[in-house]
């Protein structure tokens, strides 16, 4: 199932977000601007982009696998979170945790999107919640391996 989403382009390097394999979940965002990630630190990147994503769905801003395992770069507020009523630019926010510089040119791969749907829930106060065989156990409460 398709859904079309309504985009953008606000710089002119800019790059309709496009899937690598038929039916991979995420597409990829690229860069508009050189970034140069030191060790240890974070750099905002530019895509270009504004997304018009419908009603209840959102876009989350997802790492790419092969950036932080060769590296160490991943997205820092994964997922980042794109609300289907924000029309500004999608930025990426980017950190290097390996241990030497990376540098990302303009049309670099840095990140993928990832459309979902998702429930408006109506929070209720209840004095008692129902039970369920887990209960409240959690952290490590079935082992650690």
């Amino acid at each position: 199932m398709s859904e079309e989403i309504g985009i953008k382009l606000l710089h002119p390097l800019a790059q309709v977000p496009r899937r690598q394999r038929p039916g991979d979940a995420g597409v990829d965002l690229t860069l508009v601007e050189p970034l140069s990630l030191e060790p240890g630190s974070r750099g905002i990147g530019s895509t270009g982009l504004a997304l018009e994503l419908g009603p209840q769905t959102m876009g989350l801003v997802m790492p790419r696998s092969g950036l932080a395992l060769h590296y160490g770069v991943t997205v820092l507020n994964a997922p980042g979170l794109i609300d289907a009523g924000y029309r500004g630019e999608i930025k990426i926010i980017l950190v290097n945790l390996g241990e030497g510089r990376v540098d990302f040119a303009v049309g670099d791969r840095v990140a993928q999107l990832v459309v979902a749907s998702f429930v408006e829930a109506d929070f209720v106060a209840r004095t008692q919640l129902g039970a369920t065989e887990r209960g409240t156990g959690g952290f490590g409460h079935t082992g650690y391996r």
